[in-house]
């Protein structure tokens, strides 16, 4: 037993003495400042970002077109998927055209029989008008010969209607790519039945994208034909796009009370993915402001901070920020900071609060050993 309580007396002597010495070795650890370099500082400078209404909406294609059954048959083929390319007058899909060509065999027979009955009853009216100059026949017998002409003629512009339909029902069977595009959505398979109006396939041009956005109605008054806008897409955050109004709407959507805008990309770069969400705001005013980027504000629910660095030490500031500049991805600071105030770029997460801080030059681009920066999270 004696033995026992020496070794955990000698155990509990080793763990406080360790404890002290990390608490030491912390302790000077936290009293040297922080080294950082002039590029982990960002001065603070007044900069013009641009106001306007808030535009939301989509990207959707100006040239876009839903192909519908226009006969009731089965479909036989359908001969591409999504998202290949199609020719203007490339065939699409491929309908059962057996009983429309029965149906347009039957026609074209009528139409022959018709034709033939015609000429026969034209050329007893031409008997009839020779033997009734020679006063051979009498006029009632004329103009008996003459009314069956005429009926004859009727049946055969009949007829050949008939088979104009039939030959257009078999033009039909056949869905063809209106332009060139892409198959954006197959909606039948082989063997589905297509009734009359059945949406088969849609194909869009994706060199025709716009933006279809809506802005709120109160402030229908600050927009313009030719104003540009800038947004951004979702699936193409890294980068934003530029574009010009070209038409806004003169009926307000009497659901939502907003007003439809159309937006033309500006510079010919555009997605080419349809449908995808969209946001941005129409330049129409511009305001001068202290500006600061994204990266270098710290979050805590509704508030935000930064980090300025002043008279060696750091200083966590709390921030009253304005609008964001959607062009740049800056915000405005209305109050916390003053032009020429120094605040980290990248802060870390475990800064302190009065944390003293050493600017060092930057080391060479062959040095051996760096030392981090502030956006290293010292």
């Amino acid at each position: 037993m004696a033995l026992a309580t020496a070794i955990v007396c000698a155990l509990a002597l080793s763990l406080t003495a360790c404890s002290k010495d990390k608490a030491k070795t912390e302790a000077a650890v936290a009293s040297e400042p922080l080294q950082i370099a002039p590029e982990d500082l960002r001065s603070m400078s007044v900069g013009a970002y641009a106001v306007g209404p808030v535009i939301t909406g989509s990207i959707q294609p100006e040239r876009r077109a839903d192909l519908r059954a226009e006969v009731s048959a089965v479909v036989q083929q359908v001969l591409k998927e999504n998202g290949q390319l199609v020719k203007k007058g490339e065939l699409l899909v491929r309908l059962d055209d057996t009983a429309i060509r029965d149906g347009l065999a039957s026609a074209d027979e009528a139409a022959r029989a018709s034709a033939q009955t015609f000429e026969q009853a034209e050329r007893q009216v031409q008997r009839l008008k020779t033997l009734q100059a020679q006063g051979m026949s009498s006029l009632q017998a004329l103009e008996d010969a003459e009314l069956r002409r005429n009926g004859a003629q009727s049946d055969l512009v009949a007829a050949k209607a008939r088979v104009v339909s039939a030959r257009q029902l078999l033009q039909r069977t056949e869905v063809r790519a209106p332009f060139d595009g892409v198959l954006s959505e197959r909606k039948v398979s082989i063997g589905d039945t297509a009734q009359v109006g059945k949406e088969l396939l849609k194909v869009i041009d994706p060199r025709s994208m716009r933006f279809e956005g809506l802005v709120s109605a109160d402030r229908r008054h600050e927009l313009q034909l030719g104003q540009q806008v800038m947004f951004r897409v979702n699936g193409y955050s890294q980068s934003d796009f530029v574009g010009k109004i070209r038409r806004i709407d003169v009926a307000a959507n009497a659901t939502t009370r907003q007003v439809e805008v159309l937006v033309d990309f500006a510079d010919g770069k555009s997605p080419d993915v349809a449908g995808l969400y969209a946001e941005g705001r129409v330049e129409s005013g511009a305001v001068r402001s202290l500006m600061l980027a994204e990266g270098s504000l710290l979050r805590a629910g509704d508030e935000a901070y930064a980090w300025r660095v002043k008279d060696g030490k750091l200083a966590k500031v709390r921030l009253e920020l304005g609008e964001r500049d959607a062009r740049r991805g800056e915000y405005a600071v209305r109050k916390g900071l003053n032009e020429g105030d120094q605040v980290l770029r990248s802060p870390g997460s475990n800064l302190k609060d009065g944390q003293a801080v050493k600017l060092v030059a930057t080391p060479p681009l062959n040095a051996s050993a760096a030392k981090p920066a502030a956006s290293a999270g010292k």
